[in-house]
């Protein structure tokens, strides 16, 4: 997608503060964070939102899943806690419509989620 904006930070054509990455997927830190800790992770692959997975995404989505907590554990949140979002479409808050998995830490977290 050459307007996505997560696909232009994939291909480094967007700077971002990257934390994580692979050969599958990409973890940066939000421009616009709601919490001392907040990271974006998101497939490399464009895939618009979580109405969109297939079974063929599987396996992506579960290993987005299970880099979560290392994530979390490298930058000290995994025993004090964090939450994860995924947002699906406009009413969902959605505002990028690149498949991704806010990462939200360093704050006590209360409901409703951000």
């Amino acid at each position: 997608m050459t307007d996505c904006l997560f696909c232009k930070i994939i291909a480094k054509e967007i700077p971002a503060d990257i934390v994580y990455e692979d050969e599958i997927m990409l973890a940066f830190k939000d421009i616009k964070p709601v919490a001392p800790y907040h990271i974006l992770v998101i497939p490399k692959q464009h895939i618009a939102t979580l109405n969109d997975l297939t079974a063929q995404d599987s396996s992506l989505i579960a290993a987005m899943m299970l880099k979560i907590p290392h994530i979390a554990n490298e930058i000290g949140v995994a025993q004090s806690g964090y939450r994860t979002v995924i947002n699906c479409n406009s009413q969902g808050g959605q505002e990028v419509y690149h498949l991704h998995i806010h990462l939200i830490a360093g704050k006590q977290l209360n409901w409703p989620p951000c």
